[in-house]
Parts: C-alpha cells; structure tokens; sequence
C-alpha cells in the first residue's frame, strides 16, 4: 500500500460527516469528537457557501438548502485544530474556489467529489498545491474518468507519482441498492489509471466496505452519525456510528489476518504437524517384487504417507531391477534398485 493511503488499520480510513452537521457547529463539534474517538484516519466535512455552489436562479431551493448548512471558515478552522490535536487528520471537499487559501495549511491532501469530478477549473486550483487528490467517481463513465485523471496529470508533474491520486469507486445515491456498489471497478481503476483505489460507500451497513477491503482498496469513505434514528437529512441513513466503525476496524483486522502474505511456501503450522509427511503421497510395491524384478507400473502404487520415494518420482523408477525382494507396501529407497 502506497504511504499517501496508509491509514492505522491497512486502507485509509474516512469518516465523512459533510451536511450531518445540518449547520449547526455544536453538533458539527460532536459529530467530530465522535468521529475521533471511533478510530478513523481522517475526519471529513464540505466546505462552501450556498450562492459560490448552487444558482439561486435555476435551482432556489438547492441554493437555499446549502445556506442553511453552511459553516463558517472559522469554524471549520476550529474543527481541523480538534482533530490535529488529537492526532487525527482533517479533510474536506472544498466546492469554494475562494476556500482553498485558508484551509490549505489543515489539508494533507485534497478531495474531489463526484459532483466536481468534471469541473475541470477547480481541479486545475487543486493541482496548484501539489498535494495528493483522492477523487470519487459517482456519476461518472470509465470515459470521464480517464479523462479528468490526465487532465490532472496535464496540470503538474506530481500527479504522474502513482501514490498522489487515489480513485475511489462511488455510486450517487443515498441509499444505494448491494447491486449498485459495483466494486468490480476498483480493479479496472487499478488496471487502467496506475494510481491507488479505493470505496466511497453509500450502501447501508458496513459490508461492502469490509468487501471493498479483501477486493484490495486501499481507501475507505464511509458517512457518519451519532444516530440514525430519528434523522430526516438522507446522509444520515447510509451513515456508521462510533461504534459501528469500532467493530469495521475489528473486521479489516480480521480481514488483513485472513489474508496474509502473497509469498506461497509451507507453513511452520503444517510442518511442525507433519502434514507435509502424513498428507503426502511416496511409492509403495503394490504386489511383492522378487529380486532380479524389472519394475513395470503393475509393480507400483502411491500411498500416504510421503516415507521413502517422492511420489513425484514415480516414473523414474520404471525400467529399475530390483536389487533385493521387497514386500507389499514397504517403504523404499533408492538403495534398492539399480
């Protein structure tokens, strides 16, 4: 796993609490303390102003929507200083082009959402820091994809290193169908775009994550609440608790343990327990061989366990005279044959 994406746990781990807040800074401040205390990498919020994201003329009521949700640079500021005090990152989606100054020195790297995947002048503003751009994909085709990657990688060189952007699969919606996750798509990114994958997840529940994990992501985003109950804001829904990402971290242990080394050899576990010898197969007379004896296949079987000849030499013994008489399933040795 590249370092850019390395969280406490294996894969990078983001608690998205975006609008959770619905606006309101004491829960903002909840929200994060909880998100902290869960175990996650990084703390995720958005950042902008309704009339900078949403037309008021073409769309009223989005803009609207977002005013009431906004947070101020100040209290974003304060929120990035609890996490850094506690050892924790803090990250956002910055939708404010004049946003990006004054959040940039809490940032160790920048995220693009889904929604700004093809809004190439913001891309073109982020690249201009240099620092690692991890980008959701919902919406998008392979196509938009591959084209707003080399975009970034047309704006500066640092975005060629493998480990600066990381490509998360996303489906937009809140909540998403199992059948939507498509998390196929994290290993045609990691075929096609030479850059690290991951899961922005909107399913409910954990399990596609702790999927997303075997599959190989090497960054999880995932919504988060203090509790789904009784919430009406739809991110809520798809949204884990403190400890409902305390038993996911539990899970990717488990996962990572399960999967172990890619190196295939023998395990001091079979060894020690002489499954190498029990379980494998050498050869054995299948009838008893007067010396003098030329070995046919007539002659031979194989049988567990593995004392004597390699069943894999089998074939080398055919045409051998036998150079004393052999019994019944003995065990052999190349001493007996010429």
């Amino acid at each position: 796993m590249n370092n850019n994406w390395r969280g406490k746990h294996g894969p990078l781990l983001i608690a998205e609490i975006g609008g959770n807040h619905e606006g309101d800074f004491e829960y903002a401040k909840k929200l994060t303390q909880l998100a902290i205390d869960s175990g996650a990498d990084y703390v995720k919020f958005q950042i902008y102003t309704g009339d900078k994201l949403v037309s008021k003329l073409e769309s009223p009521d989005r803009n609207q929507h977002f005013k009431k949700f906004e947070l101020s640079p100040e209290q974003h500021i304060k929120l990035a200083e609890m996490c850094r005090n506690q050892n924790v990152g803090y990250t956002a989606s910055v939708w404010n082009f004049d946003a990006l100054d004054w959040i940039n020195p809490y940032m160790d790297f920048f995220k693009v959402g889904s929604g700004d995947l093809t809004a190439y002048s913001m891309i073109r503003e982020l690249a201009k820091f240099k620092k690692p751009i991890l980008i959701s994909t919902g919406l998008a085709s392979e196509n938009e994809v591959v084209e707003a990657i080399a975009f970034l990688r047309q704006q500066n060189q640092f975005y060629k290193k493998e480990d600066s952007i990381a490509v998360l699969q996303c489906t937009s919606m809140y909540p998403i169908n199992n059948s939507d996750a498509n998390l196929n798509v994290m290993h045609r990114f990691k075929e096609i775009l030479n850059c690290s994958v991951g899961y922005s997840d909107h399913t409910e529940g954990s399990y596609a994550m702790e999927i997303a994990v075997a599959m190989g992501a090497e960054v999880l985003e995932f919504h988060f609440t203090d509790d789904r109950n009784g919430k009406t804001f739809r991110d809520h829904k798809v949204s884990l608790t403190k400890d409902e990402v305390q038993e996911l971290i539990k899970k990717i242990k488990l996962i990572n343990t399960l999967k172990g080394s890619s190196q295939k050899k023998a395990l001091p576990i079979e060894i020690d327990n002489g499954h190498d010898k029990s379980f494998r197969r050498a050869v054995y007379p299948l009838k008893d061989i007067k010396k003098g004896e030329i070995l046919t296949v007539e002659h031979l079987t194989v049988l567990r366990p593995s004392h004597g000849i390699d069943a894999r030499e089998f074939d080398q013994l055919i045409g051998k005279k036998a150079l004393k008489d052999l019994e019944k399933y003995q065990k052999l040795s190349w001493d007996y044959f010429k």
